[in-house]
């Protein structure tokens, strides 16, 4: 059973879609969003300081195992992202949940089915997906 609300979102970005339907605007719109999500995440340190940035080198001990990884490596964030900054990035997140969900429409692909494979292909491979 596919899940309602993916596609009613799906549905709907198909119904308001109208200026940028061309493959060409779809692909731009999507990175164009991607960057401001990004730019938003920056702000939160540059312009707010809501969260700070302690980035340096880990050092991970030679016997360290593959599980020992998630407790010895971080996010490199401190601090607590305040309700504006949230909203901010929430936002600029759903424009890029939008474009790629007009993506989807454009090359005929069902975006719970994606989410789908994705959750399956992670959770059979857990995190040696990601090595």
């Amino acid at each position: 059973m596919k899940d309602i609300l993916c596609d009613e979102f799906q549905n709907t970005v198909a119904e308001l879609l109208i200026r940028h339907q061309s493959i060409l605007d779809i692909l731009s719109k999507s990175q164009e969003a991607i960057a401001r999500v990004n730019r938003a995440v920056v702000k939160t340190v540059t312009n707010c300081g809501c969260l700070k940035i302690y980035a340096e080198k880990k050092s991970i001990p030679e016997e360290a195992q593959l599980e020992d990884l998630k407790k010895l490596l971080d996010t490199h964030l401190s601090g607590q992202i305040c309700p504006n900054c949230k909203e901010i990035i929430e936002g600029e997140l759903g424009k890029t949940l939008f474009y790629l969900t007009a993506l989807c429409n454009a090359v005929d692909v069902n975006l719970y089915d994606v989410f789908l494979k994705e959750h399956k292909k992670i959770s059979t491979l857990r995190i040696f997906n990601f090595t």
